[in-house]
């Protein structure tokens, strides 16, 4: 292996060459310490930047047993690292100067969640590999050696050593963050235990600085939870935790405007992931499986049985097979909440303001003048009982303005200047008192009878059972037939670009395992958290509000990428398949796997399966 010595002369032989000699570098290179692999070199200063990684052996960097010998500790430990890297880098970026990105270093910049990252993986040995993009110095197109040799000699190895080579202060950062981990791992798994779908510790500060930061309100109220809700968690590190437990079932949250209604709904979609210690969130926990539903009007929808929701069109479009370019606010929520049950969620998170009111709701007055025949949608108020009841999907809603969801409601919280109440008792209080008086709670004085409630077991009827998951009705239902995982299949634009099962690297695989195969591939184009395209097709992300990263949305990219070169949108293959297969490549082969030409590079977060549901069913 060469040596930095080795890669000090190659820089003098060709200093003020033109830019593509930097090529001469690609190789790894041993700095004592560590090692330096130089995997791809960019065509000009202008470019993207070149792909670096550096290797430390385990017995160098100093991890700790106990941030390495678990999976969730090695992604906590992973994040840890990639944090004080990119910290490092961000002080040594831009020290030599140059044309075009000439002497920037830098690799994933995260937020406030702890997902697993290409930047960086730990063997359990200990040893660290930590991917990161260095632009190489230039006047104009001319290579500057000098400044090259600085950035790769000097800047870079200072920042291995103060980022992965761990003093005693490093790992007990590690070992903390292992153990944060743990205690959110702990969390999970009693919410699993006790039937619920989230839970809140007393002390979160849930309110974020603005509507464009993911940090923390200064002098925020911290969380307290209603004493009728309140659970007491053992963690493994921080002992007992005391918080909000929310139960399996319907689930209503309620109050006036900016009391807090949405903050709440936003910390439960976000605490789909661990988030670090200081966010404020980071032992609030949901359900992994939960989804946040809304409208989106304007986007595609490919052959869903939206039937459940929709039925009778004006025009006689099949619902059951229901396709559009340009969905109105109510199909396409009611796409995406068949599309949610299809990939697997069993809680769905819904917030009255970004929803279709027709989808949602439809009150007593207006089912006096326009009669059921003429009105095709079957408001989700309606349905929303028989998928708890039936199939054990719980919800969890913000209503603002309309009662109707009360009679079919488990349980009730009304958020007060952030405080959080639970109104259940006070609820089912009023809408008794609403029976007698023979009145319907949300027009009184109108006469309606309290017949026309969409009621079930919910508080219309009795307490109902939410913590205890119903057993899923092996009966036929229009719900239940709208479950069954669909082909997808794009029509004439496919263009299969190889054959056999996914393979490394980019290459097709033969059916026999013998030899390998390259071929073109489709070109992506990433635009951050709001989408990509992949060839021809295009997905539009902005309202798939869980996605936390843009580098989530880019890994997204790469998946449907090998999804759509190895022909799986075939118009055969269940899209629970399509979806299983991509992740057990990943799986099984890791980044490599996301990778066209070869070596991973920083830059990709992993997405949850329903995310790559997602991006598939917005293909157009």
């Amino acid at each position: 292996m060469k040596t930095d010595r080795d890669l000090e002369r190659q820089l003098a032989s060709i200093d003020r060459r033109g830019y593509p000699a930097y090529k001469s570098l690609r190789g790894t290179y041993d700095f004592g310490d560590f090692e330096l692999d130089i995997a791809h070199v960019q065509g000009d200063p202008f470019a993207a930047p070149s792909q670096l990684a550096v290797y430390v052996p385990g017995d160098v960097s100093g991890l700790p047993a106990c941030c390495r010998d678990a999976a969730h500790r090695r992604t906590a430990t992973e994040d840890l690292l990639v944090r004080r890297f990119s910290k490092e880098a961000a002080q040594a970026s831009f020290k030599v100067g140059g044309s075009g990105k000439s002497g920037f270093i830098g690799t994933s910049n995260p937020g406030p969640e702890i997902l697993a990252r290409s930047a960086c993986e730990i063997a359990p040995d200990g040893a660290v590999m930590l991917r990161f993009e260095a632009g190489l110095p230039a006047h104009g197109r001319t290579i500057d050696a000098r400044a090259a040799a600085r950035m790769l000699l000097d800047l870079i190895p200072v920042c291995v050593e103060r980022a992965l080579m761990l003093d005693d202060a490093g790992r007990r950062a590690a070992q903390k963050a292992a153990e944060l981990a743990d205690d959110q791992r702990a969390v999970r798994s009693a919410m699993r235990e006790r039937g619920l779908v989230a839970f809140v510790a007393d002390g979160s500060v849930l309110p974020r600085s603005s509507g464009v930061s993911a940090k923390p309100l200064a002098g925020a109220r911290p969380f307290t939870s209603p004493e009728s809700m309140r659970v007491t968690l053992e963690l493994p590190h921080r002992g007992r935790v005391r918080g909000m437990g929310i139960r399996r079932g319907i689930t209503l949250i309620v109050g006036g405007g900016y009391h807090g209604k949405s903050t709440l709904l936003k910390a439960l979609q976000e605490g789909v992931y661990d988030h670090i210690a200081g966010d404020g969130r980071e032992l609030v926990a949901t359900d992994e499986t939960a989804i946040k539903l809304r409208a989106e009007d304007g986007r595609v929808v490919h052959a869903v049985d939206i039937s459940p929701f929709i039925n009778n069109l004006p025009d006689g479009r099949d619902t059951r097979s229901f396709s559009t370019e340009d969905a109105s606010g109510s199909t396409s929520q009611a796409a995406s909440t068949v599309e949610a049950l299809e990939a697997g969620a069993r809680t769905l998170l819904i917030d009255e303001d970004t929803s279709a009111t027709n989808f949602m709701v439809r009150d007593a007055l207006m089912e006096a003048v326009v009669a059921a025949e003429h009105e095709p949608i079957t408001p989700f108020v309606e349905r929303v009982r028989a998928l708890w009841e039936r199939h054990g999907v719980s919800c969890v809603l913000v209503m603002g303005s309309s009662g109707a969801f009360f009679p079919v409601a488990d349980s009730v919280i009304q958020m007060d200047a952030y405080e959080a109440n639970d109104i259940t008792e006070r609820v089912r209080a009023v809408l008794a008192d609403a029976r007698l008086a023979g009145t319907h709670p949300e027009a009184p004085g109108l006469g309606v009878s309290a017949g026309t409630y969409p009621e079930a077991s919910g508080l219309g009827v009795s307490a109902g059972k939410a913590s205890e998951a119903p057993t899923p009705s092996t009966s036929s239902s229009s719900v239940q037939d709208a479950l069954v995982s669909r082909p997808l299949e794009l029509g004439g634009k496919l263009e299969r670009r190889s054959t056999g099962r996914l393979g490394r690297r980019g290459r097709a695989r033969g059916g026999d395992g013998a030899g390998t195969a390259r071929h073109e591939h489709l070109k992506v184009r990433g635009r951050g958290r709001d989408g990509f395209s992949v060839g021809s097709y295009d997905a539009d992300l902005r309202l798939v509000e869980q996605l936390a990263d843009a580098e989530q949305s880019a890994a997204l990219a790469q998946m449907v990428r090998v999804v759509l070169e190895h022909g799986l949108l075939d118009g055969m293959r269940a899209l629970r398949d399509v979806v299983d297969e991509a992740f057990r490549v990943l799986d099984e082969q890791g980044w490599e796997a996301l990778s066209p030409y070869g070596d991973a590079a920083c830059g990709l977060a992993r997405p949850r399966p329903c995310e790559l549901f997602a991006a598939l069913n917005r293909l157009r």
